[in-house]
């Protein structure tokens, strides 16, 4: 069952986390993922919850987006994004 990575990003270190968004994608690629929300406007609706960046990423499976999120290809870039932002992940299975 498809499984999206939601990610709710607020950056400290803004150009350490440009390079983090240079290198993520290929790691991304490599796991069969594609990008559905990659930053842009947030427009909170309701509730109090307000985030200001937010990325959404479709992987075929649980498995895989554990796999990618686990591997060594992500490892190395996940360390910078530790660094330069404060991020909350979830993995979530859905339909499409």
């Amino acid at each position: 069952m498809r499984t999206y990575a939601i990610a709710e990003v607020d950056v400290s270190n803004a150009e350490m986390f440009r390079r983090y968004m240079e290198l993520v994608p290929k790691t991304v690629d490599q796991f069969g993922g594609k990008y559905i929300v990659r930053g842009g406007t947030v427009k909170s609706i309701e509730g109090d919850w307000n985030p200001k960046r937010l990325v959404v990423i479709e992987f075929e499976s649980m498995d895989e987006a554990i796999r990618w999120y686990n591997s060594k290809e992500y490892s190395e870039v996940l360390k910078i994004r530790h660094i330069s932002s404060d991020t909350k992940l979830v993995f979530v299975e859905g339909i499409m």
